[in-house]
């Protein structure tokens, strides 16, 4: 007989689904009556074998009988049975099998049991699958979300209605944004979108989440999810695994919100700013407002007495918010029920996590609660400034309208933070004006020297007399000019101490500033002279100006001088400085005969530049006369020790700076006065990286210009640059055309970077100018300046050249 379809699963996955179970029909005595092709395959019994057989005969083993009629018993009883027996296959060995039975009427009367089995294994694990899948929608503590391929919910199981307090049955139907802040429910909507077409998984994308009926609780879930399909390909749709990490997220936040601080607060020795900084890291990701407000003699840089609690000054606010009561500055009351009192007595933070539950803050002072209720405020951290036992303010973290109220987590963290910025207020408080304004003088007299230059390799050193580190009145500078040249400067101001630093601080600026007009050293040299005349002046015109300040400003002598790496001419003028000592490669070692010159501030005496060769690895050892008066104040000794030490010039900078300092300075003893040291080892140019030509003035230069730059830079492997310089060397050799007489030349530089020069005979200066849309020229400078990194003009006595520098491309 037939085996009714009703009995079979319509899944394909099911064991007992159409095609894939076993089916055989009993009649009302057992015996069998209907048997499928599948029961064969399975149990090896062809249907002649058994129909009209009893089912205890042909397929239970004798042992098995027993449990099998009980089980047949229950059946009978129940009108079905779901579950496993052990099945006799034909050829003897025992099958495990899963059952379902049920009976059913027959038209006429009597009853007819069907069955429907399938492998044991198969029924196991399929319903381990149904189970896990009824345990992922009931149980399962990570929530799951269905989406149909219309990207609206088909369904969510019980763990994302707990954490939402949404009801299950609420978002079915509808797209995120329905029920889900906008700024949440856009990149879920996206992502779903991008599962459905695209088929990729996504796996632990972390995304806030707030829900519209709640939407100032923000939830951070960790997001997996994949393409639902049937075995057909048919897309049914998107899963989506989700598991709440807020509490992981806000530790992690807060952890690198402590790591960050370490770096942004305290990077200056100002209590304002050290209070800003404290003030911006804390709304970068606790509090969307914060108030630094300091004891007034912290502000002032004094210690504040022990137990003082007012008045505070408004030190930082953060955002800068127009609509707070108190601004930078302004004295902030404090009263005495306030959370920020109660903290400062107390020495601890004070959490008030809903400020509506507190209706005596609202009493407290009436303008600043309806600012604060403006703003949204509704939870408050107060939070002490503590150092070394000293109380020095209080800070204020609030959060505002949909951010959630602080907790004690945060309040931890608010306090790490303060502990933080209190040590650096403290330090910045703790320094004196005096101590500052040291530090700012020893940093500008202890240039950074730059080691990578083309011309020199430099080593220095500083020893200063006075007990201040680095406060002095002798100084150096290593200044990188135009053409791949460099100055290099040393100077001595009378005296030591802070006022002999503020006198050549003022000098070591106007002379890097001179240094950048490209003037000759004697040039250089006269207008120090006239600086320093005019600070002298201006010192004693001074009613507080005294005879010593005056000493060390007519007392200050200066060497200045100037090494081209390409002709290898070094050009010198001093003024009351001690001559420079020259090393050449072959072991020669000797002082330079150059004219002496006045001291500065003299006035109305002449400086001359003196000018020599200096083959390639020479040393030129610039010094004060601290060097030679370090030790017992015999200066021929020290002297001739001095040329001792320079005549290894093969050893490297550093070492020679070391050997001269241990050679004339007593070991363990301070200077008695400044010493300043400075070694040049010279560098040559090498043929191949400088081109010159020099061009007639005629309407065709720019174009053999143009021509001449792009074979060289081609041959130099150069084609990034070839277009820029180009058009920079053209418009050059057009403007001396245009303005100046005599031939041009043009020379290009490799060094670091691309050099272009153009000389010519005329002095006059040329400038930027804005043109007119009418002009037909006018914008050639202006390119220039935009197309290079550096541009400008030195004179000489025959006229001028103007130079550019482009840096060149990576290598």
């Amino acid at each position: 007989m037939g085996t009714p379809s009703t009995h079979f699963s319509e899944s394909p996955e099911d064991p007992f689904a159409l095609g894939r179970a076993a089916a055989a029909v009993l009649d009302e005595q057992g015996v069998v009556v209907g048997w499928s092709a599948r029961a064969q395959e399975l149990l090896g019994y062809p249907p002649g074998k058994v129909l009209g057989g009893a089912w205890q005969d042909l397929l239970v083993d004798a042992g098995d009988l027993p449990v099998v009629r009980s089980v047949v018993v229950d059946a009978v009883k129940a009108g079905g049975w779901f579950g496993v027996l052990p099945v006799r296959h034909r050829d003897g060995h025992r099958v495990d099998m899963g059952f379902r039975a049920r009976a059913i009427t027959r038209e006429g009367g009597g009853q007819e049991w069907v069955l429907v089995g399938a492998p044991a294994a198969e029924v196991i694990a399929w319903q381990r699958d149904r189970a896990l899948l009824d345990g992922l929608y009931r149980r399962s503590p990570i929530g799951l979300v269905t989406y149909g391929p219309d990207r609206t919910v088909i369904r969510v199981n019980r763990a994302v209605e707990k954490a939402s307090g949404v009801p299950a049955e609420a978002p079915v139907g509808h797209h995120p944004r329905e029920f889900m802040v906008d700024e949440d429910a856009g990149p879920t909507d996206e992502r779903v979108r991008h599962v459905l077409e695209t088929g990729e998984p996504l796996i632990f994308t972390e995304q806030s989440a707030r829900a519209r009926h709640d939407p100032g609780r923000e939830r951070v879930v960790s997001v997996s999810a994949f393409r639902m399909e049937d075995p057909s390909g048919r897309v049914l749709g998107v899963a989506e695994t989700i598991q709440d990490v807020t509490d992981r997220h806000r530790a992690q936040r807060r952890l690198a919100l402590l790591n960050e601080a370490s770096g942004l607060i305290g990077t200056s020795l100002d209590v304002a700013q050290t209070a800003r900084e404290m003030a911006g890291v804390a709304v970068r990701g606790l509090a969307d407002y914060c108030s630094v407000d300091l004891l007034e003699p912290v502000t002032l840089g004094d210690e504040p007495a022990p137990g003082a609690v007012g008045p505070l000054l408004r030190a930082a606010l953060a955002p800068p918010e127009h609509r707070a009561p108190f601004q930078e500055g302004d004295v902030v009351p404090l009263l005495p029920d306030s959370a920020q009192a109660r903290c400062l007595a107390e020495r601890r933070p004070v959490l008030e996590g809903l400020l509506s539950l507190r209706p005596e803050w609202y009493a407290m002072d009436r303008r600043r609660i309806e600012i604060a209720s403006g703003l949204g405020v509704h939870s408050l951290i107060a939070v002490p400034l503590v150092a070394r036992g000293l109380v020095l303010g209080v800070v204020s973290l609030w959060r505002s309208r949909h951010s959630e109220p602080f907790e004690d987590d945060d309040a931890a963290v608010a306090q790490e933070l303060s502990s933080r910025a209190a040590v650096c207020i403290d330090n910045a408080r703790r320094f004196t004006q005096q101590q500052s304004a040291a530090l700012t003088l020893q940093r500008s007299l202890l240039p950074s020297v730059a080691s990578d230059l083309p011309a020199v390799e430099v080593a220095c050193r500083y020893l200063p007399a006075s007990g201040e580190p680095g406060i002095g009145g002798d100084w150096f500078d290593v200044i990188p000019l135009s053409g791949a040249r460099v100055a290099l400067v040393v100077g001595d101001v009378v005296g030591h101490g802070i006022h002999a630093a503020a006198s050549m601080g003022r000098l070591r600026a106007a002379a890097r500033t001179l240094a950048s007009l490209d003037l000759e050293p004697d040039e250089v040299v006269a207008r120090l002279d006239d600086l320093v005349s005019l600070l002298a002046a201006e010192v004693e015109a001074n009613a507080e100006g005294n005879q010593s300040t005056i000493e060390q400003a007519l007392g200050a002598s200066c060497l200045y001088a100037v090494y081209d790496p390409v002709s290898q001419r070094c050009s010198l003028a001093r003024a009351g400085h001690p001559a420079p000592v020259v090393s050449t490669p072959d072991g020669e070692v000797r002082v330079l005969d150059l004219p002496a010159g006045p001291p500065l501030g003299l006035g109305g005496l002449p400086f001359e530049t003196y000018e020599l060769d200096l083959p390639e690895g020479s040393l030129l050892t610039l010094y004060t006369d601290g060097l030679l008066e370090a030790r017992n104040g015999d200066v021929d000794a020290a002297l001739k020790d001095l040329h001792t030490c320079l005549t290894h010039v093969a050893e490297p900078l550093d070492q020679i700076c070391h050997t001269v300092v241990e050679a004339l300075l007593p070991k363990g003893h301070r200077p008695i006065d400044d010493i300043a040291l400075l070694i040049a080892r010279t560098r040559v140019l090498q043929p191949q990286n400088v081109a010159s030509w020099q061009l007639p003035l005629e309407a065709t230069s720019a174009a053999r210009a143009r021509e001449l730059t792009t074979a060289q830079l081609t041959e130099w492997g150069l084609p990034e640059l070839t277009f820029t310089t180009e058009l920079v060397a053209s418009e050059l050799v057009t403007n001396a055309y245009r303005y100046a007489a005599g031939p041009a030349t043009l020379r290009l530089i490799r060094t670091h970077s691309l050099i272009c020069e153009v000389s010519d005979t005329s002095h006059t200066s040329p400038h930027l100018r804005r043109a007119l849309s009418t002009d037909e020229g006018g914008r050639g400078l202006f390119l220039v300046a935009q197309l290079t990194d550096r541009w400008g003009t030195r004179y000489t006595h025959d006229g001028k050249t103007v130079w550019t520098e482009q840096p060149l491309p990576p290598a």
